[in-house]
C-alpha cells in the first residue's frame, strides 16, 4: 500500500485532488469520555459550574470539524454541507460523542468527523475538570465512511 502523503523521496506532501470527481461523502466518528459516576450525574442535572456541558461540547465539535484543515497539515479545506454532534450520557459513568460530517467534494471527511468528536470530548473534559480531573478520553474511532473511490467502510463490518 502506497502512502499518499509522502512523495517518492519520502517528503511530506499534500495530495493533489484536482482531477478527482466530486462525490457525496459522509463520515461518522466517535469519542467516549469516562468519568466518576457523580460527574455524570452533575452533567445530566445541570450542576456543572461552567454551564451546559453538552451544548458547549456540541458547538466546540462543530467549530473544530470546520477548521480541521487548519489543525491537520495535509487536510484540504472542504465545503462541508452538514455536521451533527450527538452527545449521550451513558450510565453509570460515560459520555458518548458521535460526530457525523457530510460534504460533496473530491476528498473525504473522515478527519473532520474525528476532529469534531475529539474536540467535543476535550470540551467535556474542560467543562468538568474542576470536579473530576481523572476523566479519560478514549475510543476515538472512525465508525463509518461513504463515498469516494474506496467506497464504504464500516468498523467491524470489513
Amino acid at each position: 500500500m502506497e502512502l499518499t502523503h509522502i512523495d517518492k523521496n519520502g517528503a511530506a506532501r499534500m495530495v493533489d485532488v484536482g482531477d478527482k470527481q466530486n462525490t457525496s461523502r459522509e463520515a461518522k466518528a466517535q469519542a467516549v469520555v469516562t468519568m466518576e459516576e457523580e460527574t455524570l450525574k452533575l452533567i445530566v442535572s445541570g450542576g456543572i459550574p461552567k454551564g451546559d456541558v453538552f451544548s458547549c461540547a456540541r458547538i466546540a465539535g462543530i467549530m473544530a470539524a470546520k477548521k480541521t484543515h487548519e489543525l491537520i497539515p495535509m487536510c484540504h479545506p472542504l465545503p462541508i454541507d452538514g455536521i451533527n454532534l450527538d452527545i449521550t450520557a451513558e450510565e453509570p459513568n460515560r459520555v458518548r460523542i458521535i460526530s457525523t460530517v457530510k460534504c460533496t467534494y473530491r476528498t473525504g471527511v473522515e478527519m473532520e468527523a474525528l476532529t469534531g468528536a475529539s474536540v467535543a470530548a476535550l470540551t467535556v473534559y474542560d467543562m468538568c475538570k474542576a470536579v473530576d480531573k481523572g476523566m479519560e478520553i478514549g475510543e476515538i474511532v472512525l465508525l463509518k465512511k461513504t463515498g469516494g473511490k474506496s467506497g464504504t467502510y464500516e468498523k467491524n463490518k470489513n
